[in-house]
């Protein structure tokens, strides 16, 4: 009786074992499926995804929230202006990802004499215009009169791919750059600067999931006119629009994260536990 006992055993512990195999194997298939699903997205109607990765870097700024220049994650986009300028630009930011903007301040030779230290700030600005918090890195810092060069760095709060219309969590979305000085003589004002700004994102994974997602992303309107939409009148045709900033791959879909691996492989462990304390626990038959 132990034989046979021992013999339904294995044959239990077998079986369990075809079961666990066949269920990995299915994990992994709907993960690769799930990434490939989320992955697909229409391509931009602003700027097709092909001509966005040979794409150049602007060297204009725009000077309001409407005429923003947008750019995208690692490029470096740079502007030549006075001090006193608010100078804007617009990157798109998706759900799951954690933005990192970085400014540069570079005053010429001529600029370096000064009457005084300046206090240089950047801000970002979400789709709805609500400014967000950094969580790390200093976007106020001061450039003394005997300095000609300022680094601003400002991480923002990961992305949400849904909130509460109450909250002011980070929406996916376009978010916008302000660079500006906030504290300078008088008398400096107006002196020539050349700017950088650059930015970066990191996923985040699964642990900053959430359930729901919005209809469309925080993108604004069309905010500039393409030179083929205008006939070539307009000056600013080579300006890309905010409303056509999107990433390369597209918006994510929202639906896929790596949870679901983490939920059908916790299955799969309650079920094998299940199994072997069951057949641990049954009295043997006689």
């Amino acid at each position: 009786m132990r034989i046979t006992g021992s013999f339904r055993r294995s044959q239990v512990f077998r079986t369990a074992g075809l079961f666990t195999g066949s269920l990995l194997a299915g994990v992994l298939l709907l993960g690769t499926a799930g990434g490939a699903l989320a992955d697909e997205s229409p391509t931009p109607s602003g700027t097709a995804s092909g001509d966005s990765e040979g794409a150049e870097a602007p060297t204009e700024a725009g000077t309001s929230f409407r005429t923003a220049t947008a750019f995208r994650p690692d490029q470096r986009a740079t502007a030549d202006a006075s001090t006193g300028d608010y100078l804007y630009w617009v990157l798109p930011v998706d759900a799951g990802q954690r933005a990192t903007v970085t400014a540069k301040v570079t005053l010429p030779e001529s600029a370096a004499v000064r009457k005084g230290a300046a206090t240089w700030q950047v801000d970002v600005y979400d789709g709805l215009r609500r400014h967000q918090p950094c969580v790390y890195g200093a976007r106020t810092r001061a450039l003394a009169a005997d300095a000609r060069e300022v680094e601003l760095r400002c991480t923002l709060r990961t992305v949400r791919a849904w909130a509460e219309p109450w909250s002011d969590d980070p929406l996916p979305g376009s978010y916008y750059v302000r660079l500006t000085v906030v504290n300078a003589q008088e008398e400096d004002l107006g002196l020539p600067v050349r700017t950088e700004i650059g930015a970066s994102v990191s996923d985040q994974g699964g642990a900053e999931a959430v359930d729901g997602r919005l209809a469309v992303p925080l993108t604004p309107g069309r905010t500039t006119v393409s030179q083929s939409d205008s006939g070539g009148g307009s000056s600013d045709g080579a300006r890309p629009a905010a409303s056509g900033v999107e990433p390369e791959d597209g918006w994510s879909s929202g639906w896929w994260t790596d949870r679901w691996l983490w939920t059908v492989a916790g299955g799969v462990l309650g079920a094998l536990a299940g199994i072997a304390g069951y057949t641990l626990a049954r009295p043997a038959r006689r």
